[in-house]
This record gives structure tokens, C-alpha cells and sequence, in this order.
């Protein structure tokens, strides 16, 4: 058995770790045998120097059972498919599609995260809906997707617990982009709720953690390749985030689009598009269809019939939230003090946005956590946000900002204003989906 000191010194030179070594990490992170600064120095070693598949595949299938790994064996008469993105702003997907998924015929057990930096996080959007418990004991987990087909939880301690000490100690020493780190630390997660395909959502662009297509598609592969290696089939879709996804950004105004979307009252296009092809490519995975244009015919089938509706308000009143959600979300959800009108300075197209700075505006409002104890305000954000492409008179509408105060409503507006770009001419904006990686 190699010391600490060893194994950092074996990656801090450029070499690549054995599958051992990589086990001893993992259980070092467990019981605690590598100290905070070994954890931190063997990450920063990964961070410079990379790893191979093999030695990302070994790392993510050590942390995966570091703790306990769900089996779905005999249990279920479906396939055991996810979904998981990158983040961004307005990314409200993994909402509707779990239970879109689950009116197909798979089963859906989402293990979701909170909001970081710019970025919302589901979990948080799913505690703006009063009751509602994210944290899930494992035999009710399986017990609830048994039930009515999915679960959207938060990650459970006992689950890939390596990744939560590991993540931990990226978060403070400037090593959460390395590839490799990000890849075993999102797969390990994923492969210990017992998948059988995943699905990965990979943002491009402003509001993106990889703002290019040659970084966004490096991530991409080396997910695609690791989950492969560790047995699970795996594509990715690069998606854009050059602009806010849907019509809204901020906890309780997400949950509301979400609510119209699966009722039918407004389906903002993007967004829409977004959920159909990542949906379609879980099923297609799942073996549920063969071709891409059956299995979006039964993800719309799945809206129009309004079953995907009836699991969505079914799994929120299993985990504690109100069973009328769906048919009176005015009593249940946060509203902001304040609303004030976002209009165009002047006139002329909508060609471009800093996606970020609109997310940094959400959490200056209380929307996001600016330290980690922070109280999220539920009610805060962005409504009608107009979307890129726009041709816009003087005084027309561009957004709503919801605040807690007119202070804080006109200083985000102005955030808001500075984020955009309004100019005498068209150009062509970025599609939706950018590329897709097998």
C-alpha cells in the first residue's frame, strides 16, 4: 500500500494512477485516512495533469461505491433511466421531464443538486413548494419510483459519500473545472441510484460553466466515455445557454412555468424543444423506441392526455408538498413584494445577453446563496422574459423583475438592461441544440 504522499507524487509528475491507488484515495476520502491538504494536493495534481479514461472510469466507479449503490433487480417491469445537466439559468427541465419520462413507461429515481455560483439549482426550485421534502431516506426512494414512476431527491449521505467530502474541498481550492473531477464526481452520483442509461445535458455559451464548443464538448466526451466504460449507455446533448431557458429564472416563478408547461397554458419554444430531445434521447437509451420521432410523439402524448401532470402532483404530494399544487398554485407559492417592468431602452433587435450576469442579478436579489447557510427568498427573479431574437419597439416589455423591495427591483433592472444587447441589425442566433456526443 502506498502513502498519501506517494500517490499525490505519482500524479503531481504526470503519471497515471493505478486502479489500487485510486481505491486507496477513495477510501481515504471515506474514513478519512487522506488529511483536507492530501485531498486538496492529489485534486490540485488532477487538475494539471489530467487523467485517462481508465483512470477517470477507476475513480468514478470507486466513488460510486463508497457508499450505498441502489438495485433495481426484479423490482421494476421498466428501464431505470436519468437526466443530468451542467446548469444554467431558467433550466428548469428536469421538472417536467420526470414525470414526462415516467408517463412513457421508465422509471426516473433523479438525484438533483442546489443552486451554484450563477446557476439554480433544482432542489432549491422544488423547496419553493411548501411540504415538499427533498431529503429522502433510500428504501422510500425506491418505494416512491415503484409508486408513481419517479423521484426528484437530493443526494443522500449514503450515497457516493467520497464525491460530497471530495466536492467539498474542489469548491475551496480552485479545482472544480477540471474534467476528469467533474466527470467522476456527476457519474458516480448517478450510477449509484442504479441506472441503466443516462442522458447528459451539457450547456454552451454565456451562462454556461463551458462557455466554447471545443471546452463543452471535452466534458461531454469524457462523460459519455466514462459512463460507457463503468457499463452504463450514455449520450450527451450540448444545449444552449446563451440566454435564459423559458420565460422565467428564480425558485417560485420556475415552479409556475413548470405548472403551465405540464397543463398546457404556455410552453415558452425553447424550452420546449430542450425537453423533447433530451427526453427523446432517455427513452431511445432506455429501449423504450427505436427512432427519435415515436418517442417524442409519446413525450407529447404524455402532455396532451395529462398524465405527465397527474405524476408530477402525485410525486409532490408523496414527498409532503400540497395535493392541489397543479389547480391552486396562488396559494401556495411565494410572491415577491415587488414587480417592475423591464422595457427597451430603444429599439431594434434582441441579439445578445450575458446569461451569467442575469443569473448573478437573481442571486443579488435573494434568489441564490451568496455563502452557503444563506435563506434563499423563493419569490424573487425574472417573468416574460423576452428571448433572443426579438425585434423590439422603444417601451416594449423585456422582462419583469420580482424583488423583495424598489431598491432592490430597480438595481436589478438595471442589471438586467446592462446585460442585454439591442442593435440596428439582425443576427443569427444560436440554436438550441448545438451538437450531440455518443
Amino acid at each position: 500500500m502506498l502513502l498519501p504522499q506517494e500517490i499525490i507524487k505519482q500524479k503531481r509528475n504526470g503519471g497515471a494512477l493505478t486502479e489500487a491507488a485510486i481505491q486507496q484515495f477513495v477510501r481515504g476520502l471515506t474514513d478519512q485516512s487522506f488529511s483536507e491538504g492530501q485531498t486538496a494536493a492529489l485534486a490540485m495534481a488532477i487538475y494539471l495533469n489530467g487523467m485517462s479514461t481508465a483512470e477517470t472510469v477507476a475513480l468514478t466507479r470507486a466513488m460510486q461505491y463508497s457508499g450505498a449503490v441502489m438495485d433495481w433487480t426484479e423490482m421494476l417491469d421498466g428501464p431505470v433511466v436519468d437526466k443530468h445537466s451542467t446548469g444554467g439559468v431558467g433550466d428548469k427541465v428536469s421538472l417536467m421531464l420526470a414525470p414526462m419520462i415516467a408517463a412513457c413507461g421508465a422509471y426516473v429515481p433523479m438525484i438533483a443538486g442546489r443552486g451554484l455560483g450563477h446557476t439554480g439549482g433544482t432542489i432549491d426550485k422544488l423547496e419553493a413548494i411548501p411540504g415538499y421534502q427533498c431529503q429522502q431516506p433510500l428504501d422510500k426512494i425506491q418505494q416512491l419510483v415503484k409508486q408513481q414512476g419517479c423521484v426528484i431527491v437530493s443526494q443522500s449521505g449514503e450515497l457516493a459519500p467520497a464525491d460530497r467530502r471530495l466536492y467539498l474541498i474542489r469548491d475551496v481550492t480552485a479545482t472544480v473545472e477540471s474534467i476528469p473531477l467533474i466527470t467522476a464526481s456527476i457519474l458516480s452520483k448517478k450510477l449509484a441510484a442504479g441506472l441503466q442509461a443516462l442522458t447528459m445535458d451539457v450547456k454552451i455559451g454565456s451562462g454556461a460553466i463551458m462557455k466554447n464548443v471545443a471546452d463543452a464538448s471535452a466534458l461531454a466526451k469524457s462523460i459519455v466515455n466514462t459512463a460507457k466504460g463503468a457499463g452504463v449507455p450514455t449520450q450527451a446533448l450540448l444545449t444552449d445557454m446563451n440566454q435564459t431557458l423559458g420565460a422565467t429564472a428564480g425558485n417560485a416563478l420556475e415552479i409556475l412555468e413548470t405548472l403551465d408547461y405540464l397543463t398546457g397554458k404556455y410552453r415558452e419554444p425553447r424550452l420546449h424543444q430542450v425537453t423533447l430531445e433530451l427526453g427523446a434521447s432517455m427513452l431511445q437509451l432506455g429501449g423504450l423506441f427505436n427512432d427519435k420521432t415515436s418517442a417524442i410523439a409519446a413525450l407529447e402524448q404524455s402532455l396532451t392526455s395529462g398524465k405527465a401532470a397527474e405524476i408530477f402532483s402525485k410525486m409532490v404530494a408523496a414527498q409532503g408538498g400540497p395535493a392541489d399544487l397543479l389547480e391552486k398554485p396562488e396559494l401556495y407559492l411565494a410572491k415577491a413584494k415587488v414587480v417592475l417592468d423591464i422595457k427597451a431602452p430603444v429599439a431594434g433587435y434582441l441579439n445578445k445577453a450575458d446569461t451569467t450576469a442575469i443569473g448573478m442579478a437573481v442571486v443579488r436579489l435573494g434568489g441564490g446563496r451568496a455563502h452557503p447557510d444563506q435563506q434563499i427568498n423563493m419569490a424573487v427573479g425574472f417573468s416574460d422574459v423576452t428571448a433572443l431574437g426579438a425585434k423590439v419597439a422603444a417601451g416594449d416589455l423585456l422582462a419583469r423583475v420580482h424583488a423583495d423591495t424598489v431598491e432592490a427591483a430597480e438595481h436589478a433592472k438595471a442589471e438586467y438592461l446592462a446585460a442585454l444587447s439591442i442593435e440596428a441589425t439582425a443576427v443569427t442566433i444560436d440554436p438550441v441544440i448545438h451538437l450531440v456526443i455518443d
